[in-house]
């Protein structure tokens, strides 16, 4: 029996050409944008930041969905969202340190 695989069609230059395009760009326009830490950002809002970082890597790395991710963590999905579009505003860091510990990742904290 033969695999089937989803080929991904492409213009010459690697672009998705047709309706591919659309479907992906349906799919991004269903997700938030993810913020930016600002040059100035104190040194609590980039420790913030990095830890963020790190769920957005978890989830990666081990293929999992936030749904997912929510369900390992006992936490409502709309958390998880928040945290992997980095809304940095809405955590402590203690907060996001106990759930980085859950998930038993690796961090850092260096104070200066």
């Amino acid at each position: 029996m033969k695999e089937e695989k989803r080929a991904c069609k492409t213009s010459p230059l690697g672009a998705p050409s047709g309706n591919e395009f659309y479907r992906i760009r349906g799919k991004l326009e269903k997700t938030g944008p993810s913020i930016l830490a600002p040059e100035n950002a104190s040194k609590a809002d980039r420790l913030k930041y990095k830890l963020c970082e790190k769920f957005v890597v978890y989830l990666t790395r081990q293929k999992l969905s936030q749904v997912q991710l929510a369900r390992k963590l006992r936490v409502d999905p709309s958390r998880i969202n928040e945290i992997v579009r980095y809304r940095i505003d809405l955590y402590t860091i203690d907060k996001l340190m106990d759930l980085a510990e859950r998930l038993d990742l690796e961090f850092d904290v260096e104070v200066a």
